[in-house]
């Protein structure tokens, strides 16, 4: 009797305590509502009023605080102190640079505010995304891109190879351009772009292609294409660890998708489509096959265009820099078509050897690199001569490992400040011949 009487106290304890929790999580939703109401009434007043008077704005820091953990709002500091509120309900931004001790919020206008019964508070807004307005541009600018594609067969030349299909990304320049990747539409025999949002595909047809630096220019002639499409415009060369947002079509899916990243290196990179060595820039955003021809978003501008990846590696993706973009446009404004990237045409081993610069006569203050070879047909086989030490190009020194300096405290290769030359200019070039100082 005993054991039953004291089973009888512990449930009735048990329910008790039941009771209490229920009565707290109905005070607890009851304060909840009272705060959205107080939120909701800053919110009307806002809205309904034009001046920014001090009766527009919560000035009581607990109260704010409580409103912020319990989800209704989000707050973030500003720069002079006072405490930023954002609603819920309203996209306004409430700014109060002075915080009070008054203990309810001020209210010069009476508003009557409705609350919904259910009580339920809906999540807090989440963050705006860092690169904000300027991803909304790119998805109106970026395109997918539909290639119907037939190689030349080398070893039965008089016919062809089966067609393909491929698929890229591409984005919308000015002048009713679209920029992308020449291995995109390599050996194409028919295009189709299909723009963000759009069921409907357009025929393109290819005005550019320059497989050396993996670049194409499409134009669509269908006036209807170009209604809604913005067009992105080109920025510079992004620091190190700066953030950037690839936009694209990659395989996996059927819509746009945006990979964020940062830049890890930038340097001359083997260009897998041409084969040469062009400024590239590696970041670890992720760039898959589909990805090829979309922006890097850097800001609101674009910093690059992707194009390939690292096999075998982690996060390793590349996009072509601004310069070798705009290098490419501007020889197809002058010249109606791609006119490539130039070269000196000779081949250069570095003297970082003791030995080999006591030969050459170099003295400590000297650096520059060897000429090992000269191409027979190039314009340099009738200046330089074998052997010949190469000490600056454009009055920029050369460094004995054949780099030169590039923004801050960073090193490339000179062959860089040769590719950015365009074709019939002229270039001033030191060299040591024989121990003796020539400029050509």
């Amino acid at each position: 009797g005993g054991g039953g009487g004291g089973g009888a106290a512990a449930i009735t304890a048990a329910s008790k305590g039941k009771e209490k929790e229920k009565e707290k999580e109905k005070e607890k939703e009851k304060e909840r509502v009272r705060m959205l109401t107080l939120l909701r009434t800053v919110a009307k007043i806002r809205s309904s009023s034009s001046s920014s008077s001090s009766s527009c704005l919560l000035r009581h820091r607990p109260l704010a605080t409580s409103l912020v953990r319990n989800g209704v709002i989000s707050n973030r500091t500003s720069e002079d102190g006072g405490l930023w509120l954002f609603s819920t309900f309203s996209p306004t931004f409430y700014h109060s640079t002075t915080i009070s001790n008054q203990v309810e919020l001020e209210v010069e206008v009476e508003v009557e505010v409705e609350v919904e019964d259910s009580g339920i508070i809906p999540p807090p807004p989440s963050p705006p995304y860092e690169y904000g307005g300027a991803i909304e541009v790119a998805l109106d600018s970026v395109v997918k891109i539909f290639t119907v594609a037939s190689s030349p067969n080398y070893f039965l030349p008089w016919q062809n190879k089966s067609q393909r299909e491929t698929m890229g990304s591409g984005f919308v320049l000015s002048g009713r351009r679209i920029l992308t990747n020449a291995h995109v539409v390599a050996d194409h025999t028919f295009v189709l772009v299909r723009k963000h949002g759009s069921p409907n595909k357009y025929r393109a047809h290819v005005h550019a292609i320059g497989h050396e630096c993996d670049l194409a220019i499409l134009h669509v002639d269908d006036p209807d294409f170009w209604n809604g499409m913005t067009s992105l415009h080109l920025g510079h060369i992004p620091f190190l660890q700066q953030a950037v947002a690839v936009v694209g079509y990659p395989q996996g899916g059927d819509n746009i998708s945006v990979t964020k990243g940062v830049v890890s290196r930038v340097e001359p990179t083997q260009y897998v489509h041409g084969a040469t060595q062009l400024m590239a820039i590696q970041i670890d955003a992720a760039i898959n096959p589909g990805n090829s021809g979309g922006p890097a978003i850097m800001g609101d501008k674009v910093a690059g265009v992707a194009f390939q990846n690292l096999s075998g590696a982690e996060n390793i993706g590349y996009i072509i820099p601004v310069p070798v973009i705009k290098h490419f446009i501007s020889g197809v404004e002058e010249c109606g078509k791609y006119v490539g990237f130039c070269s000196l045409g000779l081949s250069c081993q570095p003297t970082e050897n003791v030995q080999l610069r006591e030969y050459f006569r170099m003295g400590n203050e000297m650096t520059g690199v060897l000429v090992s070879k000269i191409n027979p047909l190039s314009d340099a086989h009738r200046i330089l001569k074998k052997d010949d030490i190469i000490l600056a190009f454009d009055g920029v020194p050369i460094a004995n490992d054949g780099t030169v300096p590039f923004r801050n405290r960073e090193r490339i290769t000179f062959d860089h400040l040769v590719s950015m030359k365009k074709p019939n200019e002229t270039a001033k070039i030191r060299v040591l011949r024989d121990g003796i100082h020539y400029s050509h």
